[in-house]
Formats: structure tokens, C-alpha cells, sequence
């Protein structure tokens, strides 16, 4: 299953082609700014889809915009200990989701070294 992915400034975020898949993965709240309702709608979701990267990705997004480092660190871990899940992303790309998770944990390095 591949699932299709759209990168911002700080995170990549997964994006699924219907408006109701969007509600349900948190993007169109992320991309809107509503961090606080992406991040219920995101918790409620894994409570049903515990190992969904996609939610897992746009989780530890919101996480990171938010400045709770060590839970976003957390959520990458958790993708990168998963089999890799290919994602398409908006550019016409196909990246795996643990290359995604690579990225968000070494923007989270450089975060936490500009803050020292």
C-alpha cells in the first residue's frame, strides 16, 4: 500500500486523496494551522490505527511544530522500527516512509543544536 505524502517546512505529512481521508490523517488541519485539532483528530485516529505510519508521521509533524521534541523522536523511532511503507509524495516522488522519519529526526537534531 503506498499512501501519498506532501512536504512542508518542518515535517512531511501524509496526505490520502479524499477530503474525508484528510480529515482523518490531521493534513488539511496541519496545512490550515489548527495544531490543536490535528493533534486530536491524529491521537483519536491511532487509537483505532495504532501502526499507521502515515498518522505517525503527521503526529510527530504537529509534535515537532509544538516543541515536544522527544515525542515526535519518539513517533520516528516507532516508523523507523516498522517495515518501510512507500509514499508518494507531492512532487511526483515515491520515498519510503523510514526516509521521511530519517528526515523529521535530523530536523529535529538541528532544532535542538540552534537551541544551545
Amino acid at each position: 500500500m503506498r499512501f501519498f505524502v506532501v512536504s512542508l517546512s518542518l515535517a512531511a505529512l501524509a496526505t490520502p486523496f479524499s477530503a474525508s481521508a484528510q480529515q482523518r490523517t490531521g493534513y488539511s488541519q496541519i496545512v490550515s494551522g489548527d495544531l490543536k485539532r490535528a493533534e486530536q483528530t491524529l491521537v483519536a485516529e491511532r487509537r483505532v490505527f495504532p501502526q499507521s505510519p502515515e498518522l505517525m508521521l503527521n503526529l510527530a509533524a504537529v509534535y515537532q511544530q509544538t516543541g515536544r521534541l522527544d515525542q515526535a523522536r519518539s513517533l520516528y523511532d516507532m516508523v523507523l522500527g516498522q517495515p518501510e511503507v512507500m509514499m508518494d509524495m507531492s512532487s511526483d516522488r515515491i520515498v519510503g516512509s523510514h526516509a521521511i522519519a530519517r528526515t523529521g529526526l535530523g530536523r529535529l537534531a538541528d532544532v535542538k543544536l540552534s537551541s544551545r
